[in-house]
């Protein structure tokens, strides 16, 4: 599975954990919509002022 496929299978999970983590974060902010991935991330960035690396290192230690 790729990143972007397991990111969507594990998304609701995903999405709790950074509410968690990050109380800042709205439900706005985490809408996961098909084929808008990188709008998505591109929010979170400017929410949590990291770089798109730093968005996808943390997920991907989300999803562990």
């Amino acid at each position: 599975m790729n990143k972007i496929t397991e990111l969507k299978v594990n998304w609701n999970e995903t999405k709790g954990k950074l509410k968690q983590k990050f109380a800042m974060l709205t439900e706005s902010d985490l809408l996961l919509v098909e084929d808008k991935q990188d709008e998505m991330l591109a929010r979170l960035q400017i929410k949590l002022g990291k770089t798109k690396e730093e968005i996808h290192k943390l997920i991907s230690e989300l999803l562990k």
